[in-house]
């Protein structure tokens, strides 16, 4: 005989797994090993829907039983009668369980044991991969067991298989209002009176430093849906731990959640001769007083909890300062006297800031040690209190980067804590690693590794889905690494189309392209100072690719020197966080996205910010692309990165930047954000640098303004010429100006002759053509044609912008859609 059981006071989640066990072995007997809860008992009594084959356990010969298959549990003493027999000479036991190991569980020939949010979970996986077909009706009470046992997809237990299952029953036909029916029942008045006792007797306790609360009540007969009662009370006061205690009758009922998972209630359970899982647990105890278990529970809690560490266990005291008005070079001096790394930084007695020695040094490097240590100190930055737990302070130094926390008690600071403090305690015997830590709350920051291969299959064509894959494959047998990063990242996580293709090889890039061109055809252009290439594909479409390197600047402003790096180091050399992604396409972990410098978090935030202090002292050029950035996704500009923008202008950075770099810049704000864009170069007084006599004023705004207007009816026109659109921008931007602004404008931009002479041209005939339409009134079309034929198309188009007449603006309209092209 065989025989399908559970453990007693079985819920959906149990009689679900039996359910499918059921079909799984047709051939077994389904028998309860004790009592159900009252939810359970109910929906047979009012359903006529899923009337099954079940046997009571006195009507069951044990000894004739040859195999036993268990679910949902492998406590003996949890089974009921049946813990007789599990030690029996040839019987064979399976066990299909979910909860945590225990010194109570049985062995079995088969143990399918995995530690997800719900039992049914395990059991879908094998109703899946066998094909067995199962009804709709079936479907829903097995779905009704997953939506139990993890709250709806609400318990931290919760795995990524859950949803899988759920999924997979769903589309078997599982009926979700008769589980929204059975998850949402109305409280009964018995229920609400007992809940109002629980929430009356609530009594918090801090035991080993951990805040835990007991509620109890006695009541004089059974109440069902305890575990409902509990979660109700768990979220009304947001209790982290939360252990309940109810008598019914002769019996002691003690239901039991956590949402820290080192503090183990089921552990605590199994003492009671109950079980469950690290975060949710419950026992029925007999011969026992309510008073009684609630002092053995009490015991239970000092044995099995660890002590909680706060700020105060683990924090230096006291604590070395600078004031923000010192010199950088003085910081130094103190970093290398007391061999230290992070200095807080004092103003008034209040901590305003830090200042690590690579800021210091790289700032030294550029001569500036004699600079304040306000101007490049860090601003963005947490403190803590004493009491902060040591979850917290883990995910602030681990997760979040910051090396060093300030501890502040009423403004004043009395301890910091470093990278180093935390380690020590980890692993000097003070903790026992890392997983014993005890919170109260969540801990924040941590993130499972994401795989973006869907992502990609999604956003590129197969064909270049593939490209992606050999590019894989082959620094697989070069021996290298390869990664996709840049700009395709960011612009994927934005859900922003883009053919761009940017690889990092970490070994030898330009062998990499010469290989994959002599592979796949097209052409290839090759930087060897950079260690950079370009392949260019039959198909036109693009790959950069580029050694892992660093870069070093020998003074502010400068061209950088490169040596090879690693993935980590290229991506900090950087200019953005969200620039700062990468995907592997190598093909053990193709997909996997990389993330050192907290890029998802901007990304999700829309925030700019460099990756270090000296970013824009070593390329005062990043500021352009910084604005360009914030203006082109709408996104907002870090505290510290405006400040070090701020500096970078107030030490005249953007004097040193030659010409050329200057004007690649501006042309690309002027393409992509024109108006936007350079409001926002006069917000920060950058425009100073390319002439003094620029400005952003009221009347060149308007131009701008009115160059917008015209440029979109411009597009709507559909006309088969194009137009550089950064030139009629900046036909705007110098309309004030006389010719030796102009002039001295063209010199510092490091225009050549041509362009130079394209931009006289063009400025002087839009004031003679302006002129000469404002004494014609009413031109004849010959007119027109006459004046109008000589000019580029962004000098027509600027004229229609700055004129003020409306009937100079038709002319020139006119122009463009009927007389263009004719002959006088």
């Amino acid at each position: 005989m065989e025989v399908i059981t559970t453990h007693i006071n079985a819920d959906f989640d149990s009689f679900a797994s039996m359910l499918a066990a059921k079909k799984l072995y047709p051939e077994a007997t389904l028998v309860f090993s004790g009592s159900k809860e009252r939810s359970l008992r109910d929906f047979f009594l009012q359903s006529t829907i899923y009337i099954f084959g079940s046997e009571k356990v006195k009507n069951i010969d044990l000894d004739k039983i040859t195999r036993l298959i268990l679910v949902d549990t492998r406590q003996r003493s949890r089974i009921g009668k049946f813990s007789d027999i599990v030690d029996k000479p040839g019987i064979d036991i399976h066990i299909f369980d979910h909860h945590a190991e225990s010194s109570d569980d049985i062995s079995g020939s088969r143990m399918e044991i995995r530690e997800v949010g719900a039992n049914m979970t395990i059991m879908a996986g094998f109703l899946k991969e066998k094909e067995i077909e199962i009804s709709p009706d079936e479907a829903t009470v097995m779905l009704l067991g997953i939506y139990e046992d993890t709250g709806s997809f609400t318990f931290s237990s919760t795995k990524f298989d859950d949803y899988l299952a759920a999924a997979y029953l769903l589309n078997k036909g599982a009926n979700l209002n008769i589980i929204s029916d059975m998850l949402t029942r109305e409280l009964t008045s018995e229920q609400i009176s007992l809940l109002n006792e629980l929430i009356h007797t609530a009594t918090t306790y801090f035991i080993n430093g951990v805040e835990i609360v007991i509620s109890q009540a006695s009541v004089d007969k059974f109440i069902g849906d305890l575990a409902m009662l509990v979660h109700k009370l768990r979220d009304m006061e947001n209790i982290n731990v939360l252990f309940v205690l109810v008598r019914m009758g002769d019996r002691v009922h003690f239901v039991a959640r956590s949402r820290i998972s080192d503090v183990n209630v089921g552990e605590i359970a199994l003492f009671f001769g109950g079980g469950g899982h690290t975060s949710a647990s419950s026992a029925t105890i007999k011969d026992l007083t309510l008073i009684q278990v609630k002092e053995k529970l009490i015991e239970q809690i000092h044995k099995k909890v660890g002590y909680l560490k706060a700020a105060r266990d683990l924090m230096s005291f006291p604590v070395k300062f600078i004031e923000s008005k010192e010199s950088l070079e003085k910081a130094g001096e103190m970093l290398t006297r007391y061999n230290i790394n992070v200095l807080p930084v004092m103003d008034a007695g209040k901590v305003v800031g830090l200042i690590t020695r690579q800021i210091i040094e790289k700032a030294s490097f550029h001569g500036l040690a004699n600079v304040s240590v306000q101007e490049y100190m860090t601003t963005d930055f947490s403190v803590i209190d004493p009491g902060t737990s040591l979850t917290t302070i883990r995910s602030l130094i681990v997760n979040n980067g910051q090396r060093f926390l300030p501890v502040v008690t009423d403004g004043q600071l009395v301890g910091g804590i470093t990278r180093t403090d935390l380690l020590r305690f980890f692993y000097s015997g003070a903790s026992k690693g890392p997983e014993h830590i005890y919170d109260a709350g969540h801990e924040p920051g941590h993130s499972r590794m994401k795989n973006f291969s869907g992502l990609l299959r999604e956003t590129l064509s197969e064909k270049n889905f593939k490209l992606l894959k050999r590019l894989g494959e082959l620094s697989a047998e070069l021996g290298y690494n390869v990664y996709l990063v840049g700009g395709f990242i960011r612009d994927l996580l934005l859900r922003k189309k883009t053919l761009d293709i940017d690889v990092v090889i970490e070994g030898d890039g330009i062998n990499f392209a010469e290989e994959f061109v002599s592979e796949q055809g097209g052409k290839l252009r090759t930087h060897k100072r950079f260690g950079t290439a370009t392949i260019i594909l039959p198909d036109s479409l693009k790959i950069d690719v580029a050694t892992a390197r660093l870069e070093y600047y020998d003074h502010p402003a400068a061209l950088p020197v490169v040596e090879l790096s690693s993935l980590k180091q290229d991506l900090y050399r950087r200019d953005f966080t969200i620039n700062a992604l990468a995907v592997s396409l190598n093909s053990e972990d193709f997909g996997v996205l990389i993330d050192f410098f907290g890029a998802q978090k901007d990304i999700k935030k829309k925030v700019i910010r460099v990756l270090h202090n000296l970013s824009f002292v070593e390329d005062p050029t990043r500021v352009f692309r910084a604005i360009r950035f914030e203006q082109r996704y709408g996104f907002k500009l870090g505290g510290q990165t405006k400040k070090l923008i701020e500096n970078a202008v107030k030490m005249n950075f953007f004097e040193k930047l030659s010409g050329s770099r200057l004007t690649s810049e501006l042309i690309l704000i002027m393409k992509e954000v024109p108006s936007r864009g350079v409001a926002r170069l006069a917000e920060f007084d950058i425009l100073k640098f390319i002439h003094p006599a620029i400005e952003f004023d009221d009347n060149v705004r308007l131009i701008f303004t009115n160059i917008d207007d015209v440029l979109s009816w411009f597009k709507l026109l559909f006309l088969d010429v194009s137009c550089q659109q950064w030139l009629i921008y900046f036909f705007g931007l110098i309309d004030p100006l006389s010719e030796n602004e102009l002039n001295e404008i063209c010199r510092r931009l490091c225009f050549s002759q041509k362009r130079t002479q394209i931009i006289f041209e063009g400025r002087e005939k839009i004031n003679t053509v302006l002129s000469r339409f404002y004494h014609h009134k009413r031109p004849t079309d010959k007119t027109v044609i006459e004046l109008l034929t000589p000019l580029t198309m962004e000098v027509l188009l600027f004229m229609m912008a700055k004129t003020t007449r409306n009937s100079t603006k038709k002319m020139i309209s006119r122009y463009m859609t009927n007389l263009r092209g004719r002959k006088t």
